[in-house]
């Protein structure tokens, strides 16, 4: 990378900002990455917690796996990234919530008809019509008497916070470009530590229902989009660290590796203090390994995330989340959970095969047409710029 600006540090403002029109608009590396978040997730549900959860658990991968559940961390951290680096101050909040509904609604109400059979029908499970509703509008994180934890498509619980942040950002994005890098750091670091500590006072003084919504409510993952909008503004002001992909990648697999060694040591009161801390370090480790891959973007270089397949995969990541559990969960209720031995990595791709193709046509017929659609119909009044 290049020399002054790397050594820049994070707390200080470069004497010659980076140009707006010398970063590139479009990160294809970070496209790339949604696919891995998404296939860590769907790893996850594939084989569960083990034994009686999930397709069927390979003790190659079991029990690592189940930090696929993570990866929606990642992309909370790339909503604020992404949002932050392609932010319009002279765009509406109106023009900017029409846009984002465009883009994810129509996709997740043709997902959730699917999801309604696998998950309520072939699962024989009791309707409650009010959670059924409150998924459709992706607001059941609000309510602690869903029914079941997560209603409707089980997914789209992350949906909803997403819709917070969205919610929030034309706002949050006017006052955090007024902020100094140092006092944004500050701010995220603090954030940061209070998820631990919400998470800590869940774990002790709440039932396990409570806390589990507690853990999931929009608020609580704040933080991971105000370190997303933060390393965004940041990097646009020129800030860059020396650091090679594959250092955040290893540190990644180094952690996870040895979390799960750790915690099977673990008395079950420090292991849930320890599960406490997970999601802030996932939120860092993303972080980083958004950092150097996009340094290089920056740079000029590019390499196998700027691959078209690759790219590809990231475009349709949306649509593979949106299905990959009511497909996984669809081969459990009719064919029955596999055996826990390392020939069910066979079905896990062979299924992961069938959620990307999907993904494919619920990307190609619904979600592109429809927001090209939605999009050419916004109401002129929204797309007027914004004044002051």
């Amino acid at each position: 990378m290049t020399s002054t600006a790397e050594k820049a540090s994070i707390t200080e403002r470069p004497s010659r900002p980076s140009s707006a029109a010398s970063l590139p608009s479009r990160l294809d590396s970070l496209t790339s990455l949604r696919f891995f978040a998404a296939f860590a997730v769907f790893t996850h549900h594939f084989t569960g917690f083990g034994h009686k959860t999930g397709y069927g658990a390979a003790p190659l991968v079991f029990p690592y796996s189940q930090i696929g559940a993570h990866g929606v961390t990642f992309f909370f951290v790339l909503s604020g990234f992404l949002l932050t680096w392609v932010y319009k101050p002279q765009q509406s909040a109106g023009a900017f919530w029409w846009r984002r509904i465009a883009r994810i609604w129509p996709a997740t109400l043709v997902a959730a008809i699917p999801a309604y059979y696998v998950f309520y029908v072939m699962a024989k499970e009791h309707r409650d019509w009010g959670s059924i509703v409150s998924s459709v509008f992706l607001v059941q994180n609000w309510f602690p008497g869903a029914y079941p934890t997560l209603p409707g498509n089980p997914v789209t619980w992350t949906l909803g916070v997403e819709l917070l942040f969205y919610a929030l950002f034309p706002f949050a994005a006017r006052g955090l470009v007024r902020l100094s890098t140092r006092t944004l750091v500050v701010l995220t670091a603090a954030g940061l530590l209070a998820m631990v500590a919400v998470d800590h006072f869940a774990f002790a003084h709440l039932s396990d229902k409570m806390a589990s919504w507690v853990m999931r409510h929009p608020l609580v993952y704040l933080p991971e989009f105000l370190l997303g909008m933060t390393l965004a503004l940041a990097v646009k002001r020129g800030w860059r660290l020396r650091l090679h992909p594959a250092v955040p990648v290893l540190a990644l697999a180094a952690y996870v590796y040895a979390y799960y060694q750790l915690r099977a040591q673990l008395s079950p009161y420090w292991d849930e203090q320890l599960e406490a801390t997970v999601r802030p370090s996932i939120a860092v480790l993303a972080a980083l390994i958004m950092l150097a891959f996009v340094q290089r973007e920056i740079a000029g270089r590019r390499g196998v995330m700027n691959s078209k397949a690759l790219i590809n995969l990231g475009i349709w990541s949306y649509c593979f989340y949106l299905v990959h559990h009511t497909v996984s969960r669809w081969a459990t209720y009719e064919y029955g959970r596999l055996h826990d031995n390392n020939g069910a990595l066979f079905s896990l791709l062979g299924l992961g095969l069938v959620a990307t193709a999907l993904a494919w046509a619920l990307h190609r017929y619904v979600e592109e047409p429809a927001n090209r659609w939605l999009v050419a119909r916004m109401p002129a009044r929204l797309r007027a710029p914004r004044r002051g």
